[in-house]
């Protein structure tokens, strides 16, 4: 391959800006990153693993809302109803659909609707564990361990010996809370839950019935706020994610060991100064530029066609529509994207029409935030012994 870095100017990193200062927020860690592209936007030790509480149920949920039916009917066990406050209290036998579980989940916090659901899709709490910690790992979360669906602090130990705690990183949460409200094929469910105020719903036989009130209070302090979860235990100190859109800009945060008692509003303080920052420090901006590339020669090919003499050279393209021909990005002052062509220098035999056979690469510091394709726009076949005997024959024989 040959690799053409096209530098439009040399990058700005984010921490270079005018940030929140590390000692002005009350969190031990957090982070804010891109909606679009999920690159860290800001951070304070954002890559340090720490207790957090029940914002681990946004992932119960997205797990829970990909794996079900919201009408699936769910039975509490007696571990489930053992669980302690937040709970709904419902007791063993009692059964509820789904849906309604995950409201309550959602907006009351309860861990007892945790564990059901838990128990419902794992088989077990520790089922359902490993399938988080495997959906976590899948989305790039390298630094979170899972053990409990509701959050409570927790500790244990893996096949290999070593000692883990219920624990993720700020950077971590951020990039499950961004797959929740962008990515998950279940997004416009979960926002629907985590935006409602309240839900009433009763038990299946219609002996109790339950109204579920949010929880996160920062819904209404700032405009655009899409989605929240907060948390507390007494190991983690009180945590919070969330995530909000204005003007095209999606922004996703994450606040952990966020102030202990009686400190209970010290999240939004933070939470308000991170998207005040991300709202004043990045913009969107339009970075695309029209590529154009050398035609590049084939190897081994058929080198002859008629009428038009041999073909050993073919022409690439992104194959784009002037509609497609944009890429806007969240962009921090100063800060320019670096384009990286990677074509090849050489193709070899055969090459199909369409082929792709290279990339356009956009990357803002060191992220890569979007992949343009490069195709062939001929088709080379490839040169065997039967073609050229047939060539041959073609040419003295026949004629």
């Amino acid at each position: 391959l040959l690799v053409i870095g096209c530098l439009m100017s040399e990058p700005v990193l984010a921490e270079k800006q005018k940030e929140p200062e590390a000692q002005t927020l009350y969190s031990k860690s957090c982070a804010m990153v891109d909606g679009d592209s999920g690159r860290l936007l800001y951070g304070k030790e954002a890559q340090t693993a720490l207790p957090n509480a029940s914002t681990t149920k946004i992932l119960t949920c997205i797990v829970a809302m990909e794996q079900c039916k919201p009408d699936e009917v769910v039975t509490f066990s007696a571990k489930a109803a053992s669980q302690p406050k937040v709970h709904l209290g419902a007791k063993k036998g009692e059964q509820f659909y789904m849906q309604d579980l995950w409201y309550g989940l959602m907006l009351e916090s309860y861990n007892d609707a945790a564990v059901m659901i838990a128990e419902h899709i794992g088989g077990s709490v520790e089922g359902f564990a490993a399938m988080m910690n495997e959906k976590a790992a899948g989305l790039g979360c390298g630094d979170t361990y899972f053990i409990t669906p509701n959050g409570l602090d927790g500790v244990k130990t893996d096949e290999q010996g070593k000692e883990h705690i219920h624990s993720t990183t700020a950077s971590d949460l951020a990039r499950i809370m961004r797959y929740c409200v962008t990515e998950s094929p279940a997004k416009d469910e979960f926002l629907k839950i985590t935006q409602t105020q309240n839900h009433y719903f009763p038990d299946m036989a219609g002996k109790h019935s339950f109204n579920c009130y949010n929880h996160n209070a920062f819904l209404t302090m700032m405009e655009g706020v899409l989605s929240g979860k907060t948390g507390f235990t007494g190991g983690a100190g009180y945590s919070y994610v969330g995530a909000m859109e204005n003007q095209g800009r999606t922004y996703v945060i994450a606040l952990l060991g966020c102030g202990w008692p009686p400190h209970k509003t010290y999240k939004w303080s933070d939470a308000r100064k991170l998207y005040t920052y991300g709202l004043e420090h990045f913009k969107m901006k339009d970075v695309f530029q029209e590529e154009t590339f050398a035609r590049v020669p084939v190897a081994g090919g058929l080198c002859w066609k008629e009428g038009e003499g041999a073909i050993d050279q073919v022409e690439l393209s992104m194959m784009l529509n002037p509609d497609d021909m944009h890429l806007t990005l969240l962009m921090g002052e100063g800060e320019e994207a670096r384009v990286v062509k990677k074509v090849p220098s050489i193709l070899m035999a055969p090459v199909r029409e369409g082929q792709q056979v290279g990339t356009v690469d956009y990357y803002l510091g060191e992220v890569l935030v979007k992949r343009f394709p490069v195709y062939a726009m001929q088709g080379v076949e490839k040169m065997n012994l039967r073609r050229a005997a047939d060539r041959v024959l073609d040419l003295f024989l026949v004629r």
